[in-house]
């Protein structure tokens, strides 16, 4: 079992940058491949970014490709997200998940552990 805590959310104008972090409790970490998923208000829960456990495989939401970046530091038990060039509509709260699927999937029921959720307002 995995626990997930989530850090570095605030309020930021448009075209600003925050990075994310997301600490993973346990040993066991290099197991699992991460995900980050957000939801705004009145929407679902949409995938934004996940990174494959040797963190040569990403891959992102269209919506924030080339803007954002993923990557993990297995020595410390922790995924990142860059966030640049945020725009009001990237608001939302960010969740930080840790999956065991042998398969990379965005599908949020693949994903066994989920942090709490750090809040991100970009400002216009």
């Amino acid at each position: 079992q995995v626990q997930l805590v989530e850090s570095g959310g605030g309020l930021v104008q448009a075209g600003g940058s925050l990075r994310l972090s997301c600490a993973a409790s346990g040993r066991t970490f290099s197991r699992y491949f991460m995900g980050w998923f957000r939801q705004a208000p009145g929407k679902e829960r949409e995938f934004v970014s996940y990174i494959g456990r040797s963190g040569i495989n990403t891959r992102y939401a269209d919506s924030v490709k080339g803007r954002f970046t993923i990557s993990r530091d297995d020595a410390k038990n922790t995924v990142y997200l860059q966030m640049n060039s945020l725009k009001p509509e990237d608001t939302a709260v960010y969740y930080c998940a840790a999956s065991t699927s042998l398969v990379l999937t965005t599908e949020p029921s693949k994903f066994n552990y989920w942090g709490q959720g750090t809040q991100v307002t970009v400002s216009s």
